[in-house]
């Protein structure tokens, strides 16, 4: 079945290009007799034990277990590697096309029961992207992974009328974005967190974007369930659903944060970054601190560095209306100003020449304390019309 599919020593040759600090973090081994699928239950480091052992574990004979298993290799793969520069290419397998490869309800339900499980496995060190509120739990772009996952086995469970295991995936989707809009509203009215409302309405727009693109693998008479009309679209003219929360993370999003929202290519190729968790990259635009730690940290050398502040400055100039990069590169020379000028001197004259332009040197001088008053006003604005 896999055979047609990405292999999966590509996919953990994957992983390990972009995230190799992780090869060799202590996880557990693989218990004689269990599969991939078994692994994954096991804590909360279980995706990390299936990529370390999906090298030496057989995917089996039976279609079925050759199913779960390689369901549980793209669920940890991309569990482990959608916050780096460079994720795993599989999530269409998991938010659809592997639901409908069975007609089996006992593999269904495992599957169902791993993705579950997902929400339990750690974001220690696979991500800077997480924010907690109170007693919500971490909400962070993981949740909406989790979630395009279940919907896509809704969908399918749904089509096949498997009604009782249909229930448990709608009900976790539905416990998942309660619990995302409680945590966004109590930071949006709790004055002093407005830059966490921020974050969080990035985050919360894109989960339930990942939603939308599980929703999209839906057929047959899933199609009409009236699940669709409650979790679908909610970024969008779906408002009410959830005390409209998500549609008021949306509206932060659009004035705010849309063009933060890219998949920062400019970084994509620069294997420095990729050395360590520390030098993974937060939530945007407020990156001063990031820029800070790019200029400090040990594993970077001068070459580094050099790459690391041309690939901001051109970013800056091929992304409109980002802030993200202007933001790091001020952090940077604020907080790191012998690497900065040692970088600037080391760069192409290319990268000089855009430096020395005037709008680029309008932006880079944009004190922090002024930039992130004009987002928190943004925030203020939405509290106060919800």
């Amino acid at each position: 079945m896999w055979q047609a599919w990405i292999k999966p020593a590509v996919i953990l040759e994957q992983v390990w290009n972009t995230a190799p600090y992780l090869r060799d973090r202590p996880a557990g081994e693989a218990t004689p007799g269990l599969r991939l699928m078994d692994l994954g239950l096991g804590g909360p480091l279980g995706f990390l034990t299936i990529l370390q052992n999906g090298g030496r574990i057989d995917f089996g004979t039976r279609r079925a277990e050759q199913l779960e298993d390689y369901f549980a290799l793209c669920l940890s793969a991309h569990h482990a590697t959608v916050a780096t520069f460079v994720p795993t290419d599989v999530d269409t397998k998991i938010r659809g096309l592997l639901w409908r490869e069975t007609r089996d309800p006992s593999v269904l339900a495992r599957m169902l029961a791993l993705t579950q499980h997902m929400g339990r496995w750690t974001l220690q060190g696979i991500s800077t992207r997480v924010d907690e509120v109170a007693n919500s739990g971490p909400v962070s772009g993981h949740d909406g992974e989790r979630l395009g996952a279940l919907a896509g086995g809704l969908g399918r469970l749904l089509a096949l009328q498997e009604k009782m295991l249909a229930e448990a995936a709608e009900a976790a989707i539905d416990e998942e974005l309660e619990r995302e809009a409680v945590a966004f509203r109590i930071a949006l009215h709790t004055p002093g967190q407005e830059l966490l409302a921020l974050r969080l309405a990035m985050s919360l727009t894109h989960n339930v974007g990942d939603l939308d693109q599980g929703l999209s693998f839906w057929d047959g008479i899933s199609q009409t369930h009236p699940a669709r009309a409650r979790f679908e679209r909610l970024a969008h003219e779906n408002q009410r659903p959830y005390q409209g929360s998500f549609a008021a993370a949306a509206a932060i999003y659009k004035t705010s944060l849309a063009a933060e929202g890219h998949r920062h290519y400019p970084l994509r190729p620069i294997r420095g970054l990729r050395q360590s968790p520390d030098l993974l990259l937060p939530l945007g635009p407020c990156l001063d601190d990031w820029g800070a730690l790019i200029g400090r940290h040990p594993a970077l050398t001068s070459a580094d560095r050099v790459e690391i502040l041309a690939a901001l400055v051109t970013g800056c100039k091929k992304v409109p209306n980002q802030s993200g990069y202007f933001r790091a590169l001020a952090g940077w020379r604020e907080g790191a100003s012998r690497t900065y000028e040692a970088a600037v001197a080391g760069a192409s004259n290319a990268v000089q020449k855009l430096m020395r332009e005037a709008a680029f040197r309008q932006m880079l001088a944009v004190p922090r304390v002024s930039f992130e008053s004009a987002l928190k006003k943004r925030v203020l604005a939405v509290r106060q019309a919800n």
